[in-house]
């Protein structure tokens, strides 16, 4: 069944009606816009889960396998993508239930993006949506700001003539053109050049960790300390829990029900990447990285390097955007202007989030260890245990299984094995994500504090080379100098 209204067809597929725009818009758009601009294709989704999921933490995981040791820092890769992909399907699952029940219900989401809060609010009511939203803002508002320091650390490896304090302020202002772009569906070039950057950035660090071998009696003792181990898992855990934006991308998709294999194939390209390079920079440089949380900073020099900085730096610029347009959605739906044609004016409306983002950013600019505690502490509820309890609760009833507009597959064993992974998955990050990697990256967290302080001007900066001051002859020196005697001439009596 098929209905015709301007240009836009409204198509029922089953149980699920859908607003399809692809390839029918009567807009006035030219080929090279649509090309570049506006895309909502299961490709366009695909770059965009993978490009936001690796981005600067692709820096920090030599780090944590310092902290955990290979084999603990491989398996905890491979687990978390996997819990990660689970969750993701979950949220999609969501979506398409909410967005149905919606949609019977004759609502139409023409000018209104669907966020995670109001699937949980249409699903479990407003005390869901309170908590998903607080959970969600705050996730969101602290990825912004990890963007941000990771632009200042990344840039000081090229130009140290500023302080990172000083480049933070100038990343700042330029992530805030961020406001400028609409929505998800608006990200199609820079997804796919975001993924090529990453792509090539993982690969620098693996072959440039090659040629340069082992440094001289490297050492590989991960792990040593119970509270660096969860630290470093808990960046894993929040490297793989980059799925807080899935709502907003799957609703930018022509047709969101293709999504639920899209994450997990996003994961498995990124896997391809995270692993050999975190692999090869913890092989060649081993206990030193405890020290650097930034594999740029042991690396030598070289326009490699450099290219593979500037590349990061655009990408930050990209990831930047997926974290904190949600924010603007959320922000503009506050403030009356979300259904706003005026790009302009939402723009200007939009520009008071950045301002927390950039305060914080120079409040604790801790490269590497802001990771984990985010992960420990967000990410464990936002994307693992609010998704997984919320499958639950969605469907606790027979009739609410029974009517499901997707239920779960027979490769999960149905909702028997859907109940017990997700079992599974909240009692796991409620111990070890939230529980042991809370209490370890919250002691490290402190520890950065009391080593550099808030507002700490260059974070794990090498210290500056102190020139040695100049000689300056003592005012009584020519007196006491020997007289010079020419061997020729003799003294006078």
């Amino acid at each position: 069944m098929a209905a015709s209204d301007k240009g836009v067809e409204t198509v029922v597929l089953g149980n699920y009606v859908e607003m399809e725009t692809e390839g029918k818009s009567r807009d006035v758009k030219t080929k090279l816009s649509k090309i570049l601009w506006h895309g909502g294709s299961a490709y366009d989704a695909w770059f965009s889960c993978a490009s936001n999921q690796v981005a600067q933490v692709l820096l920090t995981l030599p780090y944590s396998f310092s902290q955990l040791g290979m084999f603990s820092g491989i398996m905890f890769q491979l687990f978390y993508g996997l819990m990660g992909s689970w969750t993701a399907y979950l949220i999609s699952i969501l979506y398409v239930e909410y967005r149905t029940r919606r949609e019977r219900e004759k609502f139409e989401f023409r000018n209104h993006v669907i966020q995670w809060f109001e699937v949980l609010d249409g699903l479990l009511g407003k005390h869901w949506r309170n908590v998903g939203l607080a959970f969600n803002c705050t996730f969101l508002l602290f990825g912004s700001v990890i963007q941000l320091i990771a632009c200042a650390s990344n840039i000081y490896y090229i130009n140290d003539n500023l302080d990172k304090r000083t480049w933070t302020y100038i990343f700042g202002a330029c992530c805030a053109t961020t406001v400028f772009i609409p929505s998800f569906r608006n990200y199609r070039i820079w997804s796919f050049l975001g993924l090529v950057m990453t792509t090539y950035t993982a690969w620098y660090l693996t072959i440039a960790s090659l040629l340069h071998g082992q440094v001289e009696g490297v050492k590989h003792s991960g792990p040593a300390k119970i509270v660096l181990y969860f630290t470093g898992a808990t960046n894993i855990l929040y490297t793989f829990g980059g799925h807080a934006v899935t709502v907003e991308i799957m609703h930018a998709m022509w047709k969101p029900q293709k999504f639920k294999a899209i994450y997990l194939l996003a994961t498995l390209y990124c896997l391809t990447l995270t692993l050999p390079s975190a692999i090869a920079v913890y092989w060649a440089f081993g206990d030193l990285l405890l020290d650097h949380s930034n594999a740029f900073s042991l690396l030598p020099k070289s326009h490699f390097r450099d290219i593979a900085v500037i590349l990061m730096l655009i990408h930050q610029f990209i990831t930047f955007g997926f974290a904190s347009t949600p924010l603007y959605f959320v922000w503009e739906k506050a403030i009356g202007m979300h259904e706003c044609k005026s790009l302009c004016k939402r723009a200007a409306a939009r520009l008071p989030v950045v301002i927390p983002i950039w305060f914080l950013a120079i409040i604790f600019p801790f490269f590497g260890p802001i990771n984990s505690t985010v992960g420990s502490l967000l990410v464990s509820f936002t994307v693992y245990i609010i998704p997984a309890l919320a499958h639950m609760f969605t469907f606790k009833s027979a009739s609410a299984r029974e009517n499901a507009v997707e239920p779960p597959s027979k490769y999960f064993g149905r909702w028997v094995g859907s109940y017990v992974i997700n079992v599974f998955v909240v009692v796991w990050v409620l111990i070890v994500g939230f529980g042991f990697g809370g209490w370890a990256s919250m002691i490290n967290f402190v520890h950065q504090i009391d080593t550099f302080g808030l507002f700490a001007k260059c974070y794990q900066c090498p210290p500056p080379t102190v020139p040695p001051p100049p000689m300056i002859p003592h005012p009584n020196a020519t007196a006491a100098l020997p007289l010079y005697h020419h061997p020729n001439h003799t003294r006078s009596p």
